[in-house]
Parts: structure tokens; C-alpha cells; sequence
């Protein structure tokens, strides 16, 4: 076997297209440039016949999906193949319809909350804040300081178990097997500590309107500061096994290029985004939740391609660390939902030994000591707070990019509408213009690079 010769990439180092390795795919690019791609997600009928009329004896038409393994949850894509060359790529949605949006609409305000978190399973923390947050605003309230920072606690915390199963999957498929095995290894740390927290692995349910339902449990404070140690020393090996990893740069860079125009033009945000050179990132855009408060940097990279994003990708666990730490050394007392009677959860969560529930004080007050109590309880479950008449939107930055929550109110206690701007259905556009000109292994790859999340998607 013939030498190669490995180009040297320091950790965290943006990198610029590389000429030789990928001039293929820029020809591609150049091609393309002034093409006009219709992503209205044709069916196979539609495609096969529009090959037939136009003579392509020579195109083979295949779908990949919705089971394939390497599309990341039930997304399909009918690929058009001249020989191992992709000519187009047309994807596919719907097979994980949930309908959560409608559904919202028939469920008080709270009750939304365990909707929402189901969508971007990977990321339930990011929903549940963002729905909040739309929900605060409509109130005209701000939830307890350190509610707000347990929030970014925790969203930071998902971000990085996200990411991580982002590095774990790709790894799998480009054949990094070892990488796999490592990142759902830590990824497993972080969902313990949620479970600790919320008592849910996924779906928490935890970020509610006006607050969080329950503080941290004694000991949790330590378990994060242990994770944040050993994390950053599991992130210097995965820099170890991949950055300058021969086969890892031949899979990768120059592998479902972009231009940052391209980008723009379809609305692409988040790591893809920052990995074309863009510093955009609504956490210092338009901060919310205090992050203005917090030290941090936006990793960004030049050269938009999957190499690129898997850079940003790290870059961004590394930040989110650093302000776990902050979050901790700062952390605000006091409570952690609304005292307001009329708009604070009633009741006083605590974790037993048969999971989540009501504290047994709490039980006792409202079923031994005062019918008051007992009869808000109930009255605050059943039909929930009412919500000013209003309409907002409020964005937030997801591990996927910016996660928008448009919901109107129409003076009840139920919403009127719940509408997401779901970054992964919006970043999904990309795929055709990046797998175009592409061999079939590498559509895998630029595929991946996306980090779509098909809860989110189809919702």
C-alpha cells in the first residue's frame, strides 16, 4: 500500500476547501452555482416518469429509506444514479408525523410542555425552554433567577449529549467504529445526570411556565463538575483518533460543500452555518436567559464542508463546559417557580423511591391540612392559567441551529396556535445541492453532516 500524506490539522483550527482532494466536488459546486433545485420531494411515480421522458435509459432511481440506518430516524431519499455519481436528491418526510403542534391546541399550557419535548428527541430541553419562553412572554413574566440558570445549566448539558450522539452516528457510518462506542459512553454520563435531575432520561417535561418543576438533588452540583473534568479530557481524544485521522479527512473534507451564499439562501442556521464562516449564534445575537452573563466564544470554521462542521461540533462542547462551570460557580438561591399563585405550578415535585411526584409534605398540606389548598390544586391541574391575549415568537440556539416558537394566545387557558420553526426541517433543504456530484458512500457523510433529528422534522 502507498503512503499518505496526511495533512496536519491543529485541534479547533479552521481549514480552508482543499484543491487537490476535492476539485471533483468543486467542479461540482461551480456547475451548480446558478442551478435552480425544486425541493418539493417528489414520489417515486413523479421521478421515474420524468427519467423516462427524458430518455435516461441510463439512470438508475433507488430509495434509500425511510429504514436505512444511515438516515437518521425514518427520513427517505430517492437518489437518481448515473452509475456510482449522484444527479439528484430528493428527500422525503412525514413517516414520523405526530401532529404535536395540532395537539398543543387542545391541552392547557403546561400540558404542552410534555408535547413539545417529544419533537427533537435529542434535544428536549431546547424545546421544552423555547415553548416556555414563548408562553413567559405572552405572560408578561420572568421566571426565578435561578430557575433561568438551571435552564442554561441543562440546555448546555443537551447540547453537548447531542453533539455527541451527532459524533457517535457519524462516526458508525464513515467506519470509525471506535468513536461510536466512546461517544454514547459520555453521552450516557449526561443522561444520568438528567435522570437525576428530572427523573426522565428523555421527554423531561421539566422546563415549565414560569420556572423548572423541581430543583437539583443533593450531590448533583459534584456529579456535573466530575462530568465537566473528565469530559475534557474524553474530547482531547477524540481530536486524538480523528482530526488528523488519514481515512477520517479523506471521507470528510471536501465532502458536501456549501457556500456560505448557498447557505443564507436556504435559511441554513446553526453549526453549518458557523462551519461556512458565519459567527451567527442567538445566544450572543439575541441573548436570552442571562447567557449575556456567561463567557463563551462561537467556534466557526471556513471550510463548510463535513470536516468543517465536525470541527464546530467539538469547538461547541468544548464552550458549553465552560459555561456549565460558570453556570455552577454562579448559581443564584432561592426558588425555582413563580411564587404567584395564580400562575406557578401548585405542586412541590420531589424524587422517591417510585420515581417523580409530589413531596409527601406537599401530599400531606393539601389532603390533611387545608381544603384551600386541595381545591387550587385541583383547579390549577385541570384547567390551567389562562394567557393573555397575544401573539410572539421566540427563537433560541439548538444544537441544530435556531429552534423558533410562534404561539398565540387567545385569552384562554388553552393555546390557540404552536407553530416550530424546527431547524432540522429547515437545514434539510440542504441535502440536494450538497449530494449532487457526490459518489453514493459520500451522500452518507453530507447527509450526517446535517444532524437531522426527524422528531423534529415531522412533528
Amino acid at each position: 500500500m502507498s503512503e499518505v500524506e496526511v495533512p496536519v490539522v491543529q485541534p479547533g483550527e479552521a481549514h480552508e476547501l482543499p484543491p487537490a482532494s476535492s476539485a471533483e466536488h468543486v467542479s461540482v459546486h461551480e456547475r451548480r452555482v446558478h442551478q435552480v433545485v425544486a425541493m418539493g420531494g417528489g414520489d417515486w411515480a413523479e421521478v421515474t416518469a420524468r427519467a423516462a421522458a427524458e430518455g435516461q435509459d441510463d439512470v438508475m432511481i433507488i430509495n434509500m429509506g425511510p429504514q436505512h440506518p444511515s438516515t437518521h430516524g425514518v427520513l427517505r431519499l430517492v437518489v437518481e444514479l448515473k452509475g456510482e455519481e449522484v444527479i439528484n436528491l430528493q428527500p422525503v418526510v412525514g413517516y414520523l408525523h405526530t401532529g404535536i403542534e395540532k395537539s398543543a391546541e387542545f391541552r392547557t399550557w403546561v400540558q404542552g410542555v410534555t408535547f413539545v419535548t417529544r419533537m427533537d428527541y435529542l434535544a428536549p430541553i431546547f424545546n421544552e425552554t423555547a415553548y416556555c419562553l414563548a408562553t413567559e412572554k405572552l405572560l408578561g413574566i420572568e421566571p426565578p433567577p435561578r430557575a433561568t440558570a438551571l435552564r442554561v445549566l441543562m440546555m448546555e448539558l443537551n447540547r453537548i449529549s447531542s453533539h455527541l450522539v451527532w459524533l457517535a452516528t457519524t462516526g458508525l457510518e464513515l467506519g470509525a467504529l471506535s468513536i461510536m462506542l466512546y461517544g454514547f459512553r459520555e453521552r450516557e454520563e449526561i443522561l444520568d445526570i438528567l435522570e437525576d435531575v428530572t427523573g426522565l432520561r428523555m421527554n423531561h417535561a421539566w422546563v415549565r411556565p414560569a420556572g423548572v418543576s423541581q430543583d437539583l438533588p443533593d450531590g448533583t452540583e459534584d456529579k456535573i463538575r466530575a462530568f465537566v473534568r473528565d469530559m475534557r479530557s474524553k474530547a482531547d481524544e477524540y481530536e486524538t483518533l480523528l482530526t488528523n485521522n488519514p481515512i477520517w479527512l479523506e471521507r470528510t473534507r471536501g465532502i458536501g460543500y456549501l457556500s456560505l451564499d448557498e447557505l443564507i439562501g436556504l435559511s441554513t442556521t446553526g453549526p453549518m452555518l458557523r462551519a461556512a464562516g458565519l459567527d451567527h449564534d442567538l445566544r450572543k445575537a439575541q441573548p436570552y436567559c442571562g447567557y449575556e452573563q456567561y463567557e463563551f466564544t462561537v467556534p466557526t470554521a471556513t471550510g463548510s464542508d463535513v470536516y468543517a462542521r465536525y470541527q464546530v461540533r467539538l469547538a461547541e462542547m468544548r464552550e458549553s463546559l465552560r459555561i456549565v462551570e460558570q453556570v455552577l460557580d454562579t448559581l443564584p438561591g432561592g426558588p425555582v417557580m413563580s411564587e404567584d399563585p395564580k400562575i406557578g405550578w401548585p405542586a412541590k415535585l420531589a424524587l422517591g423511591p417510585d420515581g417523580l411526584g409530589n413531596s409527601p409534605a406537599h401530599v400531606q398540606h393539601i389532603m390533611g391540612e387545608s381544603m384551600e389548598a386541595l381545591i387550587h390544586h385541583f383547579k390549577q391541574v385541570t384547567e390551567g392559567i389562562k394567557v393573555p391575549r397575544g401573539e410572539v415568537y421566540v427563537p433560541i440556539e439548538s444544537p441544530r441551529g435556531e429552534l423558533g416558537y410562534h404561539v398565540i394566545s387567545d385569552g384562554g387557558n388553552l393555546p390557540y396556535r404552536v407553530h416550530v420553526r424546527d431547524p432540522s426541517f429547515v437545514n434539510l433543504q440542504t441535502g440536494t445541492p450538497m449530494s449532487i456530484g457526490l459518489l453514493v458512500a459520500d451522500v452518507i457523510a453530507a447527509m450526517s453532516s446535517i444532524d437531522p433529528v426527524l422528531g423534529g422534522v415531522d412533528r
